[in-house]
């Protein structure tokens, strides 16, 4: 990773971001609903989740592309809610890069100091440095489709942080990527903006994606933020049954089948690598629950294999299990077999609602992102 001089972005500390009772609405749908959200100053900040959850509406309006139908918003204190794009401190990386294919990288890296009117030299120092901080100095000279996805993808961050804003704004960039690749980027992207100390705003559906890269993540739905927190606190803790399903894959009981296997009608969420296959015939102490019941899928996913058990008091569980000896064929005998499920008590995390999805995948509205 390539040494930054912290003059390229500069530091600061506080509230980067700020928004006050923002609802947007196009007509009589109602896209954002009166979201209080305050992002701080050199952290990389995740919004998550399905499409139509309103978190890209969000990151446009705190761009400038869409104005909020009610509400403030305040970069780095100030009410910028009125002012155009151009007018605010930040700028955008999209998923398609926007690169003028006709323009080196180096020319599309300073277009936006030129069209600034920064002196020639000043523009040439900036542009190296970006282009230093993204190790694509050796590439200044190419043409964009002399390059690969993700050598284009670091060409658009560099053209953004060469302009020193105070927040960077990404929306979805490495969706376009493959998955090998958009693994690598993820490393690289936090590895950048942990160097420049630069506030990151990103959005993404990628449960994964959030949890690898984010300081703090706000999980969307419907428009409204159902949790914030830490990745480790949004994916161990969470805050209601829609976050349970929708960061990871995750279990919800509720009704006779909680109160069954815990003691307590209350929905809970026990997360599938917490739990232990064991023989139906096992007996366990008061520490932890279990549940009876037959596997009636295996999926091998080659490092892990997901078993889906419906117990015998109601409903289904989701195990994960690593295969540290398991072979294909000795994961996919279990298929219809009697076992009894065991986990410690205290991995058992209590929910609001269960209104959301328990397998990690998503029913999405139709509409505004």
């Amino acid at each position: 990773m390539t040494k930054v001089d912290e003059t390229l972005v500069g530091r600061s500390t506080g509230a980067a971001v700020r928004l006050e009772g923002v609802r947007k609405r196009f007509g009589d749908f109602v896209a954002v609903d009166g979201l209080e959200l305050e992002v701080g100053a050199g952290e990389f900040f995740s919004m998550l989740g399905p499409s139509g959850s309103g978190k890209t509406t969000c990151l446009r309006m705190i761009a400038g592309f869409e104005a909020p139908s009610e509400g403030r918003i305040l970069l780095g204190g100030e009410d910028v809610t009125g002012l155009a794009p151009y007018e605010r401190d930040v700028n955008t990386v999209f998923q398609d890069y926007a690169l003028f294919p006709h323009m080196t990288v180096q020319e599309n890296v300073a277009y936006g100091l030129k069209v600034k009117k920064v002196h020639k030299d000043e523009r040439r120092d900036r542009t190296a440095e970006a282009l230093a901080m993204v190790q694509l100095s050796a590439f200044a000279e190419r043409k964009p489709s002399q390059l690969s996805g993700g050598q284009r993808q670091r060409v658009a961050l560099a053209r953004a942080l060469v302009n020193r804003p105070k927040v960077l704004l990404l929306d979805e960039p490495l969706g376009a990527l493959d998955l090998k690749l958009r693994q690598a980027m993820q490393i690289e992207l936090k590895q950048i903006q942990h160097a420049v100390g630069l506030t990151f705003i990103y959005v993404t559906h990628d449960q994964e994606e959030a949890l690898t890269m984010s300081d703090h993540l706000a999980v969307f739905n419907h428009g409204q933020i159902e949790q914030i927190g830490s990745p480790a606190e949004v994916y161990e803790r969470p805050a209601t049954g829609f976050v349970a399903g929708f960061v990871g894959t995750s279990n919800v009981l509720e009704g006779d089948a909680a109160k069954a296997v815990a003691g307590d009608a209350h929905a809970f969420t026990i997360r599938p690598e917490k739990i232990a296959m064991a023989e139906a015939a096992t007996t366990v102490d008061a520490d932890h629950c279990s549940a009876t019941g037959h596997v009636r899928e295996v999926v091998y996913l080659g490092a892990v294999t997901r078993y889906i058990v419906q117990l015998d008091v109601g409903g289904e569980l989701v195990v994960m299990q690593q295969n540290l000896t398991t072979s294909s064929m000795e994961a996919l005998r279990v298929r219809g077999k009697a076992v009894r499920l065991v986990w410690d008590r205290g991995n058992n995390r209590p929910v609001g609602s269960t209104g959301g999805l328990v397998d990690g995948s998503s029913d999405p509205e139709e509409g505004v992102a």
